[in-house]
This record gives structure tokens, C-alpha cells and sequence, in this order.
């Protein structure tokens, strides 16, 4: 499991980077969620690495 928090603000990014962050169900600053750890998960926080904060939980 992958424990992904929003610590910068999506305003001023691309609005592929808004979506993204959207996708993965971050709606404001400092929300935290949890996400199985599989590729396509990856991809995404990958794609916006520099807006999150991410560590490994164990179940």
C-alpha cells in the first residue's frame, strides 16, 4: 500500500497535472490517501512527483 499526500498545490501546473492529481482522489492540500502499489499507480505519482509526498504502509 502507498500512503500519497498533495503538499504543493496543483494551481499553475499543466492540466495534465491537475487531472492527474485528481485521478489519484487528492482534492486539497495536506488530504491523504492510500493506494494499492501497482504500476499504473506509480506512473501517476511519477508524473507529479514534485507535488507529493509518498511512503510505503504495511497493511
Amino acid at each position: 500500500m502507498l500512503r500519497i499526500k498533495l503538499v504543493k498545490s496543483p494551481i499553475g501546473n499543466t492540466p495534465a497535472n491537475r487531472a492527474t492529481v485528481k485521478a489519484l482522489g487528492l482534492r486539497k492540500m495536506h488530504q491523504t490517501v492510500t493506494h494499492q502499489d501497482n504500476p499504473a499507480i506509480r506512473g501517476m505519482i511519477h508524473k507529479v512527483k514534485h507535488m507529493l509526498s509518498v511512503e510505503e504502509v504495511k497493511e
